[in-house]
């Protein structure tokens, strides 16, 4: 008799895979982190190359990812390849992190993102504007728009991967030629007497703090470092999500391929996307102009100048098209995680099933509960800055552990081996662990409370673990 146990249909091919990881990386952050980045460096020359590095950064890990999920072409990514590389404690470290705070506060403050600048068109769903008020606690519009964002995607995603990846692929596309549209209309109205201060200025390579005033003030030698960790930090998170396709291995066609390439197409695309859009707000905007843009929106800064005023519009639309294709990125692929865990018996019994539409619902519905809780905390953007530091720390372990796996497993087939390998993985490993530590020096309220909710993993996997071994 033929079992009927439902079973992930393999009906992604690179082209989806590639929008994926692309889309899953585009939200808000290149249209807002600028201003800080601008801040911390205090000159064009640095703050394309913090991009640069950051670009850098995520394309090694990436290219570095495709042998792992070569080996492992498994639902659940970065957790299987932890699980593999060292033992199910790290694994469950990460997969804790990941549902706790990583994955769950980002789909909050990408939802939140969306409802902000959906209020630019339709103002009564400002964050402002409250619908309920309980002594000093309140509920916006904006946050319940976005827990109806959440809700909706979840529901379109528990309704089967074709439903998911058609969404993610239209969007995504959208949001792409919808940027280099931007950047084309950006260099055409590049003004050349504001390229000209950013870019033929003696201080072009000088790092320094630039204040809203418009004063600087030199760092030292320490201080640089810190300001460059800094700085990276919107980076790194606006180029965050970028192994999306590594999660959903079990739906994604020929996955010892597609994955490993999609991630390399991806990252390459968002890194150049992000590079040319950065260098043509240096062509619009001088750096004063950046740091004082309203609530940090300098693509919206930049619009007005390249449009006029109905350039507002143009970039909320865009905005609300990028976040919406985001979100529905994250919440398809996080949701594969926990699967995986359940499946190794680390998680609720019922998140390691699928539905009749070949998808972990209770998985989806469960994520999709934890990210309404963090919309409704309003805490989910310091969630974030403290769980930036820690979410290089898994990176530089699922790096180390290509290099842990040649030796400790060296006869696992490997269609695919890390390009650059070693050199490449230990230089990422290196700028990895070089930003954690700076982070640690410099940022520690920061970087602390995001180590302490991940070890408070430990504890957690010890009990699951007595209890599972109870029940076997």
């Amino acid at each position: 008799m033929e079992s009927t146990k439902p079973s992930f249909h393999k009906s992604m091919g690179l082209l989806d895979a590639t929008m994926l990881v692309a889309g899953s990386m585009i939200g808000s952050g290149i249209f807002i982190v600028s201003a800080d980045i601008a801040r911390n460096t205090g000159s064009a020359g640095w703050m394309i190359l913090i991009w640069v590095i950051c670009g850098f950064m995520t394309l090694t890990a990436a290219l570095t990812y495709g042998e792992l999920s070569a080996m492992f072409p498994k639902a659940g990514g970065q957790y299987v390849y932890l699980r593999e590389a060292y033992n199910p404690l790290v694994s469950f470290v990460f997969g804790w992190t990941f549902f706790a705070v990583i994955q769950t506060a980002t789909i909050a403050a990408v939802g939140v993102a969306f409802a902000k600048f959906t209020a630019y068109l339709f103002p009564f769903l400002d964050e402002d504007v409250y619908l309920l008020a309980l002594g000093d606690y309140r509920v916006s519009s904006a946050q319940v728009l976005s827990i109806a964002v959440i809700v909706l995607l979840t529901f379109i995603n528990s309704r089967g991967i074709n439903s998911g990846k058609l969404v993610q692929t239209t969007l995504t596309l959208v949001k792409i030629v919808s940027l280099l549209l931007l950047i084309l209309f950006g260099f055409m109205a590049l003004k050349y007497e504001v390229w000209n201060i950013n870019w033929l200025s003696a201080d072009i390579w000088s790092l320094r703090k630039l204040n809203v005033d418009g004063t600087f003030e030199d760092y030292s030698t320490f201080g640089a470092f810190g300001a460059i960790s800094a700085a990276l930090v919107g980076a790194l998170f606006s180029s965050d999500s970028w192994h999306s396709s590594s999660s959903v291995a079990g739906e994604i066609k020929n996955p010892q391929r597609n994955i490993g390439l999609s991630l390399a197409l991806g990252t390459t695309i968002v890194t150049i996307i992000y590079i040319l859009t950065n260098l043509m707000y240096t062509g619009v905007l001088d750096l004063h102009q950046m740091v004082n843009a309203p609530k940090d929106r300098v693509a919206m800064r930049a619009a007005q100048e390249i449009f006029g005023p109905f350039g507002i519009t143009i970039i909320a639309v865009m905005i609300m098209i990028s976040t919406f294709g985001c979100n529905n990125g994250i919440i398809l692929s996080g949701a594969r995680v926990y699967y995986s865990m359940a499946q190794d018996g680390l998680f609720f019994k019922k998140v390691g099933v699928l539905n009749q539409n070949a998808v972990p619902a209770y998985a989806l519905w469960l994520q999709c509960l934890v990210a309404s809780l963090w919309c409704l905390s309003g805490k989910y953007g310091d969630l974030l800055d403290m769980i930036t530091c820690v979410v290089v720390v898994f990176y530089v372990l699922a790096v180390a552990g290509v290099i842990r796996l040649r030796y400790t497993r060296p006869h696992l087939p490997r269609p695919y081996k890390a390009f650059g390998y070693p050199v490449l993985p230990i230089m990422y490993m290196l700028m990895g662990t070089t930003f954690i530590v700076l982070m640690l020096i410099y940022k520690p309220n920061y970087t602390v409370p995001g180590i302490l909710i991940a070890l408070a993993g430990v504890p957690i996997f010890y009990l699951v673990n007595k209890k599972r071994n109870n029940h076997v």
